[in-house]
């Protein structure tokens, strides 16, 4: 109903242009639309740290949404986006949140009831998400619910409430007005809808940044004391590590160590509760407890590991001590099938890699279920409590973290996770090796060329530096625990002033020299020599 000013009265009362005001403050019923999804998305925050993270609505949702994507959408997301591909994800599914309740703010301004359409579709979609997590239990369900149904919609009526308070007083008062009680009503609105607003950020923000799975798996890790190994790991050599500024560590610490997977959210593993199966063409089903693994001789292993995203002079590789028991003990007392020829290993959140069977029984490949890493238990986005560790392969089709079933099959038969979004179905890890120091700007005189290089349980023979196109120089080489890490390596160039490219490429252990061939990461590794730009002055 519109409202006119009587002419010196100071007052407000209702005149015959009834849907001027309603549509001049639809904007204001989006603002209250989105206000009140705030509150339901801080809610939902708070409910799942209470209750599960499992039950997290946003992060089911993109986790659902992402099952339904095409493979080229995946891959560009993952080529383009890289390490924020997930979180893009969440920001989007958030904001396609608040769009649909800011639009029943405004249906529900333009008829009673008619805004609970918008909180009850987003209530269905995060059931059926959430539906589809694995373990997610009957504790999952609630903080859907109450977000959206509870707290959502109730809190939209109320800002609707004030906001046609504040536009149609003639809804509430038959008589005219001050212009006193108008800006009254208008400043409850819009005080109540900043309140709301800045609370269910803040409560949100924090919630999620404090709780979730990760908080909660590490709780349980802190309750884990592993065993000493039967067979520890040899001790690194004095020369392993050069410890030259700007050269990368033979071990790298599990804080650093690069994080590449499938979940949006940490899973949550009770290792009391844990167990491994071995399936598929067997002919005796296995299954191990957490307690009858960590009885097992463990054994230790300094191991590389390399993602097949990682581009030529990229980060995305570390070494650690892993701790583990061997697949091919496990795999012997299934008895694999003389028909089989892959593993496929599945995670907790879904996440599976098809492994060569031929790899995981091979008796020189140190291929384990891990429980540690560099004397310690997992990290929790490592893997805890479990996680498959494979020298010389990828990780897209060997690391499975969070592992809890191996199904011994055939290629022919089964796919892992990324197999069918166009990434090869066999995955060994590429010759490679990089440059990570001079970079940018050098003084003239004596400058240390270093890096590391790796072929995984082949081994590095030779490294070698070019500056610009002058002849190759041969690389000194640091010790090593053996073929399955990576060897540091370094140069002494005898810099002239100028500007300057190094370009360095590696032999391995058989004689294969790394290939000039530039190719990216897609389908199974990229190739080419990596250098840098220098100039020295």
């Amino acid at each position: 109903m519109a409202l006119t000013a009587s002419r010196g009265s100071g007052v407000t009362s209702p005149t015959d242009g009834d849907h001027s005001a309603s549509n001049r403050h639809a904007g204001w019923a989006w603002l209250a639309g989105v206000v009140a999804g705030l509150a339901g998305l801080a809610s939902t925050q708070v409910i799942a740290w209470l209750l599960t993270p499992l039950g997290d609505p946003v992060s089911a949702v993109s986790e659902f949404l992402l099952g339904l994507f095409p493979s080229g959408l995946i891959n560009f997301g993952k080529d383009t986006l890289r390490f924020a591909d997930k979180p893009v994800l969440l920001i989007i599914v958030a904001l396609l949140a608040l769009a649909i309740t800011g639009l029943s703010g405004r249906l529900e301004y333009g008829r009673r009831w008619a805004g609970a359409i918008g909180p009850a579709v987003l209530c269905v979609l995060a059931v059926v998400a959430i539906a589809t997590r694995q373990d997610a239990g009957f504790d999952a369900f609630p903080p859907a619910i109450i977000g959206t149904v509870g707290v959502c919609y109730p809190l939209l009526r109320l800002l609707i409430g004030r906001l046609r308070y504040w536009a149609e007083p003639s809804v509430f008062l038959r008589a005219p007005r001050p212009r006193a009680q108008v800006r009254e009503a208008r400043r409850n609105f819009m005080i109540t809808s900043v309140a709301i607003g800045a609370a269910s950020i803040v409560v949100g923000t924090a919630t999620r940044a404090a709780a979730g799975g990760k908080s909660m798996a590490l709780k349980a890790r802190s309750l884990v004391t592993l065993p000493k190994p039967a067979t520890p790991a040899p001790p690194v050599p004095a020369g392993a590590d050069l410890k030259l500024d700007g050269l990368t560590p033979y071990v790298t610490g599990n804080g650093v160590f690069y994080r590449i997977d499938t979940a949006f959210q940490v899973p949550i593993v009770d290792p009391d509760t844990w167990s491994l199966t071995i399936t598929g063409l067997v002919e005796h089903e296995v299954t191990i407890s957490w307690k009858e693994l960590l009885a097992l001789p463990l054994t230790e292993h300094y191991v590389t590991l390399t993602c097949v995203s990682n581009e030529v002079g990229g980060g995305l590789a570390g070494n650690a001590r892993w701790l583990g028991y061997p697949v091919r003990e496990l795999l012997k007392r299934a008895v694999p099938r003389a028909d089989a020829d892959m593993v496929l290993s599945a995670s907790v959140d879904g996440f599976t890699a098809g492994t060569p069977l031929d790899a995981l029984t091979d008796p020189h490949r140190e291929a384990i279920i891990a429980v540690g890493m560099n004397g310690q238990p997992l990290p929790a986005e490592h893997g805890f409590p479990a996680r498959m560790v494979v020298p010389g392969l990828y990780g897209y089709v060997s690391a499975t973290k969070w592992i809890h079933s191996l199904k011994v099959t055939t290629y022919a038969g089964d796919q892992g996770y990324w197999t069918p979004l166009g990434w090869s179905a066999r995955g060994p890890i590429k010759l490679a090796s990089r440059i990570d120091t001079p970079t940018g700007q050098v003084k003239p005189g004596k400058v240390p060329v270093a890096g590391v290089a790796w072929a995984q349980h082949t081994g590095i023979s030779r490294v070698e530096v070019r500056v610009d196109d002058k002849p190759w120089q041969t690389a000194k080489l640091a010790e090593t625990t053996g073929p399955d890490t990576w060897r540091q390596w370094v140069w002494i160039w005898d810099a002239e002033p100028g500007h300057h490219t190094l370009t360095v490429r590696a032999t391995d252990a058989d004689g294969r020299v790394q290939t000039s061939q530039q190719a990216p990461p897609a389908p199974n590794g990229a190739t080419g020599w990596d250098s840098k730009d220098v100039t020295v002055g």
